[in-house]
């Protein structure tokens, strides 16, 4: 049997939570609820909850020190942290209380629904350890690693649209300069160069598969400028669009 805590103190939001997480969970399944960081604390002794998702920005007791109590006793659970605000302390107390899931409000209830069935399906193993300070930077090391990881999954799912350094970073919930830094050192190339080369591949997949115009597939890719997607195409590839196309078809024709 699981049981779910949600913690929100705004009752609209808190019967939104609850109606997309009744949709995952089987009939003997518990969903609790409650509004204050002393009630969760209170409630996850009572009950042991398998998965939390708490609200920040609560009364009594704010949900990262209400988690950070919860911590002391309960250091499998899995926890969604819902927050109004990105601000880069929070989510650095966050990874240190090892909340899988960072999320800004508001959330489309499609994205919230994956994202709980996910963690709800994939078992998670937590080690509980004491970090000495020695241990401090391994574990700034692991946790950047995985910021990067899901930061290049979200690149990935997302570089046809206009996408910038700022809107990574925040998803991530990285001050922009740092996530920049820390991108370069994991990936081995800049940011945008890394995006670019994505968007200049699929530029090159549309050239070949479709009759658009240059300036469709610049806005296919993400570009807002036209020029700037012609000069960054030909930094990459060494020819213009126009060339690139004449080019595939001329193989392609050589070729039948």
């Amino acid at each position: 049997m699981s049981v779910v805590l949600i913690v929100e103190d705004e009752l609209l939001e808190l019967e939104f939570l609850k109606s997309i997480v009744a949709e995952e969970l089987l009939a003997k399944d518990k969903i609790l609820t409650c509004q204050s960081g002393g009630q969760a604390v209170k409630l996850a002794k009572q009950y042991r909850p398998d998965m939390i998702i708490m609200d920040i920005l609560i009364p009594e007791m704010d949900g990262l020190k209400a988690l950070e109590e919860i911590r002391k006793f309960l250091p499998q659970a899995r926890v969604i942290i819902l927050s109004a605000y990105s601000d880069f302390s929070y989510a650095q107390k966050a990874i240190r209380l090892r909340v899988q899931e960072y999320l800004l409000k508001p959330i489309k209830p499609s994205v919230f629904k994956q994202i709980f069935h996910d963690l709800l399906t994939t078992p998670t193993t937590v080690t509980v350890r004491q970090v000495d300070p020695g241990e401090e930077v391994t574990e700034t090391k692991t946790n950047n690693k995985h910021l990067i990881e899901k930061s290049i999954k979200y690149i990935h799912d997302n570089f046809k649209q206009k996408l910038s350094l700022q809107a990574v970073s925040s998803y991530v919930f990285l001050n922009p300069q740092y996530f920049s830094r820390i991108f370069k050192k994991e990936v081995g190339v800049p940011y945008i160069d890394y995006v670019n080369k994505l968007k200049i591949e699929y530029a090159c997949k549309l050239l070949e598969t479709t009759n658009y115009p240059a300036y469709r597939i610049s806005s296919e890719c993400g570009f807002t400028d036209p020029s700037y997607f012609n000069r960054v195409f030909v930094q990459q590839m060494n020819m213009t669009p126009k060339a690139y196309r004449r080019k595939h078809l001329s193989d392609n024709a050589d070729n039948g």
